[in-house]
């Protein structure tokens, strides 16, 4: 026993390096590795149902060492497969309208795609500098944000002008950080074009494919992924959010919101206090 204690606890300390996508100094360890692999599972059964797995995956990228921009391409990577998965899910269960979603669909990858160049020109700094209050920002509005119901409403603004609007809005902010961006998306296919809480959820998920989509489309091109990783977090994403997807169809999000807005606002903390970065020389 010993032995094999031993020889487990040194295979789950090997160190594993990704080079540039790594803070400079930094490895991976297999250990960790795992942990991020549940991180990823745990994230897209609750992107599925309530939005918002990108709270947990992208601190926990940066909490391992990563770059911030290539903690986002990663954090894109596995969330496309998450996003997929619960978008098949919900195509399935026909409670995706597709070809009002489809214009929706195509603006939302192109915002992706222009927040995602402008992350390639932002100073690394300065990514490290804007998380952490994004990360407590967004948390806060998932936290008071109130339940919508699962009846259909009147609408607010036309499809059209979600379409032109609040699609490309919402996909330029996932290009740009992304975490929360679903529960951004369901809220305002609730709040603007007044649909019921399960549809909205599902066309959320669509958007939230494309949005992820055309932002790693561009980091991939322009950051350095650590893409075994990625994948790898990409299929525990996409196993998670099957589960999900189906809880939402039959449930909805009950406990999912409380317990993620708790781990986001511990995570945040965990960046503002990081010896490593920015805000804690501020802080002092």
């Amino acid at each position: 026993m010993p032995d094999f204690t031993a020889t487990l606890h040194a295979l789950l300390a090997t160190p594993l390096d990704w080079g540039g996508a790594l803070t400079p100094g930094a490895s991976l360890n297999v250990g960790l590795v795992l942990a991020l692999l549940l991180v990823a599972f745990v994230a897209g059964l609750i992107d599925a149902i309530a939005g918002g797995g990108g709270l947990l995956v992208l601190p926990a990228l940066l909490l391992a060492g990563f770059q911030p921009a290539s903690a986002l391409a990663v954090n894109k990577l596995q969330a496309a497969f998450g996003s997929g998965s619960a978008t098949f899910a919900f195509t399935r269960a026909r409670l995706i309208d597709w070809r009002a979603t489809a214009p929706m669909f195509a603006l939302a990858a192109a915002g992706a795609v222009a927040g995602a160049l402008l992350v390639s020109v932002l100073p690394t700094g300065f990514l490290r500098l804007l998380m952490p209050p994004m990360l407590v920002a967004i948390a806060l509005y998932m936290g008071f944000a109130g339940r919508p119901s699962d009846d259909d409403r009147e609408h607010r603004i036309s499809p059209a002008v979600f379409a032109g609007v609040v699609a490309p809005a919402i996909g330029f902010y996932d290009g740009v950080f992304g975490p929360g961006t679903g529960s951004l998306l369901m809220m305002a296919f609730v709040g603007l074009l007044g649909l019921g809480v399960v549809r909205a959820t599902g066309r959320a998920k669509a958007l939230n494919f494309a949005s992820n989509a055309g932002a790693l489309a561009i980091l991939a091109l322009t950051q350095a992924i650590a893409w075994p990783l990625g994948l790898l977090m990409g299929v525990c994403a996409w196993s998670g959010a099957r589960i999900g997807a189906h809880l939402a169809i039959r449930n909805g999000a009950k406990l999912i919101r409380p317990l993620l807005v708790i781990a986001c606002c511990a995570m945040a903390l965990r960046l503002f206090l990081d010896p490593a970065g920015p805000w804690r020389s501020l802080l002092h």
